[in-house]
């Protein structure tokens, strides 16, 4: 029997070696990891005026059939309503929806008839939308894996995407996690008139894979030498002498043999 998946938890693989008999696995990519033909962008921007910026964005850069994610489903909601002050379309599908109007929200994003569809984790998952040209995460996710799964959307079959994350100074945790599991530094953007009033502390270095297996080794020798220091002095140890009356009391054992 087979299984494909585009994803596949921890908790689901223990299950399956519970119940599979020597199951063999094939990733047809690295767990975690992006794709290059994806180009990854922050903008620091304060949380007030992330719709704005976002607004400005698909103004300037003509941005057309955008797929936005957001944390939560009433920020999904009050999205695409501020957008639609700017004249922008936009169409929000999360839990709340039916499936019907999920479907129809969906199809219209495919046609054309609506430029930006805001969306949630749950409800984005498994969407496949041929030829998505941008990803923007208006809120970054709390999981990191996460983040991963989103910007999948774009950049399939060898295209091009690009993934834009509008960041707050208060998302600097998940930003640097984020960059920790993908094993690289994001580049960032500020643009005129949007720099933010509370700054986006920077990111911090990221470890290589040698580096990792540098410290790893350093700590096992560090245990070793710890361990064998602990028997050479056990085993280093004289023995303590025998006193006299254990002598004397050797003595009269021995002689009423």
């Amino acid at each position: 029997s087979l299984l494909f998946s585009a994803t596949f938890a921890k908790d689901i693989r223990k299950l399956a070696k519970t119940m599979l008999r020597n199951p063999v696995q094939v990733d047809v990519a690295v767990e975690n990891t992006a794709a290059d033909t994806v180009k990854q962008y922050v903008y620091p921007v304060d949380k007030s005026q992330k719709t704005k910026l976002l607004s400005h964005l698909i103004r300037e850069e003509g941005w057309h059939q955008v797929l936005v994610f957001s944390r939560t489903k009433h920020g999904a909601n009050r999205l695409v309503r501020m957008l639609a002050k700017d004249n922008i379309r936009a169409l929000a599908i999360h839990g709340n929806k039916s499936q019907s109007q999920r479907t129809k929200a969906l199809n219209d994003f495919k046609l054309g008839n609506v430029d930006i569809l805001v969306a949630t984790d749950i409800a984005a998952r498994g969407l496949d939308i041929a030829q998505l040209p941008r990803v923007v995460n208006f809120d970054l996710p709390q999981v990191s894996e996460d983040y991963v799964h989103r910007i999948g959307r774009t950049g399939r079959a060898g295209l091009e995407g690009e993934a834009v994350s509008l960041v707050s100074a208060d998302e600097i945790k998940q930003l640097r996690d984020i960059e920790v599991l993908i094993k690289q530094q994001i580049v960032r953007k500020e643009l005129e008139g949007y720099e933010p009033q509370h700054v986006l502390p920077e990111s911090r270095a990221i470890p290589s894979v040698g580096h990792k297996s540098r410290i790893r080794k350093s700590e096992e020798s560090v245990n070793s030498r710890s361990r064998n220091s602990k028997r050479k002095k056990f085993y280093g140890r004289s023995r303590p002498s025998k006193s006299n009356s254990d002598r004397g009391n050797n003595q009269r054992a021995a002689g009423g043999r």
